[in-house]
C-alpha cells in the first residue's frame, strides 16, 4: 500500500470531488496520505481533513510564500494546533526566492522559528526550497537540523545537494517530476540516494506525472512515480512501494499507530 507524504486535498481545486475522490483510495492502493498546511486557514483545513478521514494526517506550518502573515500570536496558535493527536509533522516552512516577495530575511526568520517550534513539540519537518540551496542548508546546518529531522520535500535541487541533506539525516521527497521528459538532474538525484532516504509524494494538486503532467495531480498517480523509481533503481515497483512507506511511517512516528 502506497504512502502519499505530502498532499493538498484541502486546496479548492478539489472543492468539486473531493469526499469522491478522497473514498476511492484504499481501493486504490493508497493507504496513507500527510495533507500539509501552507498558511493558516490550510493548516486548519488539514487538520479538518485529518480528523474526517482515518488514513489521512496532517502537518502544520506557514509557506515561505505566506510568512507576512505570521506574528508572535499565530506562532503560538501553530504550537496549539501542533499537539493535535493527528499532526505528524510542521511544514511546509522554508524558503522560496523564486519571486521578490517576501523580503528574504522575513523568510529567514520565520523558517528558523518555525524550525525552533518543530524542535521545541518534538516533530520533523517538512521542507520547502526553491532556487534558495545556499541560504536553506545554511539555515539547516546552524540551526542543527539533523536534531530535529525531516524532508526537503519536492527535491529540485543537484545530487550534491540531496547528499547534504541526506548527511543531516533527511529524507529527500519525490514526486510527479521524476516522470519528466526533462528530468535528468531528478534521476541523478534518484540514482544517488539511498531508498532509505527516499519519501514517495504528490504534492498534489500540482506537479502530476506523465502522461498527466498539467492536469490536476492526485494520489491516483502515484504508481507512475513508482514505476519510474522502480526503473531508476532496478528494483521492483514492491519494493519500492514498502520501502518508501517505511521511510514514511518512520519519519512521521507512525510505526506504533
Amino acid at each position: 500500500m502506497i504512502f502519499d507524504t505530502h498532499a493538498h486535498y484541502d486546496d479548492e481545486q478539489f472543492d468539486i470531488d473531493r469526499e469522491e475522490l478522497l473514498g476511492s483510495m484504499k481501493e486504490a492502493g493508497i493507504e496513507t496520505i500527510v495533507d500539509v498546511g501552507a498558511s493558516i486557514e490550510t493548516t486548519k483545513k488539514a487538520l479538518d481533513l485529518a480528523h474526517k478521514y482515518d488514513f489521512i494526517y496532517a502537518a502544520v506550518g506557514v509557506h515561505p510564500s505566506e510568512v507576512e502573515e505570521l506574528d508572535d500570536s499565530k506562532l503560538e496558535l501553530l504550537r496549539s494546533l501542533s499537539r493535535d493527536e493527528k499532526c505528524v509533522a510542521i511544514g511546509e516552512i522554508g524558503l522560496d526566492y523564486h519571486w521578490p516577495d517576501p523580503d528574504p530575511e522575513l523568510q529567514k526568520e520565520w523558517f528558523i522559528r518555525q524550525l525552533d517550534l518543530a524542535r521545541q513539540e518534538k516533530l520533523p519537518v517538512i521542507i520547502h526550497s526553491r532556487d534558495a540551496a545556499a541560504d536553506t542548508m545554511d539555515i539547516l546546518k546552524a540551526q542543527h537540523a539533523e536534531e530535529i529531522g525531516g524532508v526537503v520535500h519536492c527535491f529540485s535541487y543537484s545530487k550534491e545537494i540531496a547528499r547534504q541533506c541526506v548527511k543531516l539525516g533527511f529524507y529527500i521527497g519525490i514526486g510527479g517530476v521524476l516522470t519528466f521528459k526533462n528530468a535528468r538532474k531528478m534521476v541523478e538525484v534518484m540514482e544517488d540516494t539511498p531508498m532509505d532516504r527516499i519519501l514517495l509524494e504528490t504534492d498534489c494538486p500540482y506537479l502530476a506525472p506523465e502522461p498527466f503532467r498539467g492536469k490536476r495531480n492526485s494520489s491516483l498517480y502515484l504508481p507512475y512515480v513508482v514505476q519510474k523509481m522502480a526503473e531508476v533503481k532496478g528494483i521492483s515497483t514492491d519494493e519500492v512501494i514498502s520501502i518508501t512507506r517505511e521511510n514514511a511511517r518512520t519519519m512521521y512516528g507512525l510505526q506504533d499507530r
